[in-house]
């Protein structure tokens, strides 16, 4: 009698949350793919920013030596290339799975369901989330091999990577939105994140830029991430933290609201 109430409770459990259950579902499933595929989705990160710490943190940072007071080259590029891997991993998660559930046509499963909008959408980028998390977590352990890291600020950090890694994920749902071929997929990381990475501070105080490079990079936002993240590990920034997370706030909300009213809409979605 017991086992039933309490398969009973359980089923009324269910069934009270069905939004969560569905978000649940969404959620955990993006999450097996990422671990079913880790040589692909985890690996490659590690190898690349190994190969940054060697090259620009020991070759190239023993000539630079220090960037300010106490701080050494490897140090000041550790938090830039951590947000470099959480915003290429984060976008490409997402794009690439919900492209490819578009392109297998069963997200029109999902859109004919009951499911809320907004329940895809956070499934979706939730596992985007994570695995941007995941690969910050393995690039930071891999940097304590080449330097030592202070966390002087725990929250801003965690508080930073979790903004950046929401916007760059609802960026790529966006991008997977319109895109109608594997190759419109590429195109945004290729032409847009890549530049925008490299000119957002992550081997370089922007302070050093002099006019008017000085004054165009505060038009890109990857400069406030990586700043403020930069701030959160090392107590160092080029920028205000309050407009930082202003600006990291206002494109998480922008994009959110676009993704949600593509999805919807049914834009690019529906046959």
């Amino acid at each position: 009698m017991n086992r039933m109430q309490a398969l009973q409770e359980e089923g009324r459990g269910m069934s009270a949350n069905p939004n969560l259950v569905a978000l649940g579902t969404i959620t955990r499933r993006e999450v097996m793919r990422i671990l079913r595929i880790w040589t692909q989705t985890l690996l490659p990160s590690a190898i690349t920013m190994t190969l940054y710490f060697v090259i620009f943190g020991r070759m190239v940072g023993s000539r630079i030596g220090e960037i300010a007071p106490g701080i050494a080259y490897i140090d000041y590029i550790v938090p830039g290339l951590i947000m470099m891997a959480v915003i290429t991993n984060s976008y490409g998660n997402i794009s690439s799975s919900f492209f490819g559930a578009k392109f297998g046509r069963h997200v029109e499963e999902m859109l004919a369901s009951p499911m809320p909008s907004w329940v895809i959408l956070t499934g979706y980028v939730a596992g985007a989330m994570l695995r941007g998390l995941i690969v910050a977590v393995i690039v930071l352990a891999i940097s304590l091999f080449f330097t030592r890291i202070h966390l002087y600020h725990p929250w801003i950090t965690l508080a930073t990577v979790l903004l950046t890694s929401a916007v760059f994920s609802l960026a790529g749902f966006v991008n997977a939105i319109y895109a109608k071929k594997f190759d419109d997929i590429a195109l945004v990381p290729t032409f847009v994140l890549t530049p925008l990475t490299y000119l957002g501070g992550v081997f370089y105080s922007v302070n050093a830029l002099g006019a008017p490079w000085r004054e165009l990079s505060y038009a890109n936002p990857i400069l406030y991430m990586v700043n403020a993240f930069r701030y959160g590990l090392l107590g160092l920034t080029d920028v205000s933290l309050g407009v930082a997370f202003v600006v990291m706030s206002a494109f998480a909300v922008v994009l959110g609201a676009i993704a949600l009213r593509l999805l919807e809409r049914g834009i690019g979605l529906r046959s």
